[in-house]
């Protein structure tokens, strides 16, 4: 068992396990972490608790120390001086005549690097604009292309279900969506109801797909001839739930059959 304590970042929506490094921390506390991109400031989402060796990826990263107030003050201006480097971004671009959608920059704390995030539905030859960028902040630039699904993932919103963006909340991967799942759900193929507001099929397709697929094992496919006490006749529709399907004979005579009743 290890003494662990969650993550937040403003960069990501994910939260992420970090050692203790002995400190003494609780939920709410500004700290000073370690990162791959460098040294940044974060939020405690949780408290401090004990988490099984199989469910972390080793070795952790450490919070170095509680964030002070010149540390809270570091952050904000690299939050000011992002935004204005993502307009000068953008006339940059513009004026090179580049294809890119910005979404955002980011500073690291130690301000050593600074990201931008674009969309473009073609590659960009960006050079020209990074040497730039490079030229005015004198730091390390990383200009990272991103999907729709990703910008939706950074920005969140509301889903249709009411619900924040489940991929803004607690998704940390995009796993496979497809259409045969919206089939396989009985779901009417219509884009505004089975699109997310990126455009994408609905990750939560998933959730459930597993469930119906289980539960239709017994059942006869829609189409399909089978016999029953009244005769044979074709599936016209199933439901899952009840067991149930129901079997046109002809055209005025539909029987409902259920799994597990024998056919004469």
């Amino acid at each position: 068992m290890f003494e662990v304590i969650k993550i937040k970042f403003n960069f990501s929506p994910n939260q992420y396990y970090y050692s203790t490094n002995l400190l003494n921390l609780k939920k709410g506390d500004k700290v000073i972490t370690e990162t791959d991109g460098g040294l940044e400031i974060g939020i405690c989402s949780t408290n401090m608790f004990k988490e099984k060796k199989e469910n972390l990826v080793l070795p952790l990263k450490k919070i170095v120390r509680l964030a002070t107030i010149e540390d809270i003050k570091q952050d904000k201006k690299n939050k000011e001086d992002a935004k204005e480097a993502l307009n000068f971004a953008k006339k940059q671009a513009l004026k090179l005549k580049l294809n890119m959608h910005f979404i955002g920059a980011t500073y690291t704390f130690d301000r050593n690097q600074l990201f931008f995030s674009y969309l473009s539905e073609e590659r960009v030859d960006f050079r020209e604009l990074a040497k730039k960028l490079a030229q005015r902040y004198k730091v390390r630039i990383e200009l990272r292309q991103v999907g729709v699904r990703d910008k939706a993932k950074m920005i969140g919103g509301l889903g249709p279900c009411g619900l924040s963006l489940c991929c803004n909340s607690f998704l940390t991967d995009f796993n496979s969506v497809s259409i045969n799942m919206a089939k396989n759900q009985f779901l009417a193929l219509n884009p505004s109801k089975i699109n997310g507001v990126c455009g994408r099929l609905l990750c939560c397709l998933n959730y459930e797909d597993e469930v119906y697929t289980e539960l239709k094992q017994d059942l006869p496919r829609v189409g399909s001839i089978v016999k029953t006490s009244s005769g044979e006749g074709k599936v016209v529709s199933i439901n899952i739930f009840d067991k149930t399907y129901n079997v046109e004979i002809d055209k005025n005579n539909i029987v409902e059959e259920t799994i597990g009743r024998k056919n004469d």
